[in-house]
């Protein structure tokens, strides 16, 4: 009898987990956030601010807590999961370019490969009998990382940035986009210790090679059908590796990142984040279902 082979043990004990075996992580499984479970550790992202909540800039001052939800409907009651009740729901407020964002922070001990996968659906408010197709503007992933500070003089501060355009002033877009260019700081407050920039602006997003991408939205704002995303990165060289929607792969080359040096205080972050926005004076809903994050070490 031969020596079992150890990755193939693994991914039978994966495959074993209908939970798991929905998703392809690397050899460590960094967190499994299943929100039936609860939060697991995703919240609001909050602006910097000094002395009083009125010094956050407007961006972040809109934001909201990200909820739990059975996905509830008015014709045909809770919707739920892709295998439970719950899932994370983000939403923005009722007003045309409304954003809202939920954040899992982390650092990592291992400059190396990592992945984040999820499954996702993006729906408009069901407050109209209308298809309602175009009022989603936007929903999209982003990373926040800083280098260890044992890279010295070539630590960096590194925002990958991607959305899906849906929609743009009532027309169809239906393509992916990323950003580069980052929005300008400004300081926060009276004592000098606090900078806030806004990098989920409208400014900067510039189409993906090849990103025209249609996805399944269906026949009602109440008919929801789950989206398969997935991106790596390595942090040891701060480059994309991946990026993967439903059956489509994108170029990694083609991932942008907004890219700026260190900072005095964000040694080693590793922050993840969803994103959502609004083409209509209707609230957008991004659901999350699950989220499997893993590195390479």
């Amino acid at each position: 009898m031969g020596t079992p082979d150890p990755s193939a043990f693994r991914r039978a004990m994966l495959d074993a987990d209908p939970r798991l075996s929905r998703f392809d992580p690397m050899s460590r499984i960094l967190s499994f956030d299943d929100f039936d479970r609860g939060f697991c550790g995703w919240g609001q992202l909050v602006g910097n601010y000094e002395h009083t909540l009125d010094a956050m800039l407007p961006g972040y001052a809109q934001h909201s807590q990200p909820m739990l939800s059975s996905i509830g409907h008015w014709d045909a009651g809770s919707h739920g999961g892709v295998d439970g009740t719950y899932a994370l729901k983000i939403a923005t407020r009722p007003e045309k370019g409304a954003q809202n964002c939920a954040i899992k922070r982390l650092t990592f001990r291992k400059s190396g490969p990592i992945r984040i996968e999820a499954y996702v659906a993006a729906k408009p408010e069901a407050n109209e009998l209308l298809l309602s197709m175009t009022d989603v503007r936007s929903f999209g992933i982003f990373l926040d990382l800083q280098s260890m500070e044992s890279a010295g003089a070539s630590a960096e501060r590194v925002m990958p940035h991607l959305r899906y355009l849906n929609a743009e002033n009532g027309q169809l877009r239906q393509t992916w986009q990323t950003k580069r260019h980052e929005t300008a700081f400004v300081p926060i407050g009276d004592t000098g210790d606090t900078v806030s920039h806004y990098h989920l602006s409208p400014e900067g997003w510039e189409d993906l090679a090849d990103g025209q991408d249609r996805l399944c939205y269906n026949e009602l704002p109440t008919k929801l059908n789950w989206t398969y995303l997935r991106l790596d990165f390595d942090l040891e060289r701060m480059v994309p590796l991946h990026f993967q929607c439903n059956e489509k792969v994108f170029s990694p080359d083609a991932v942008g990142s907004i890219r700026m040096p260190a900072m005095k205080n964000l040694w080693g972050m590793l922050n993840f984040g969803f994103l959502v926005e609004t083409d209509s004076d209707k609230r957008a809903f991004l659901y999350v279902d699950s989220v499997c994050i893993s590195a390479e070490f």
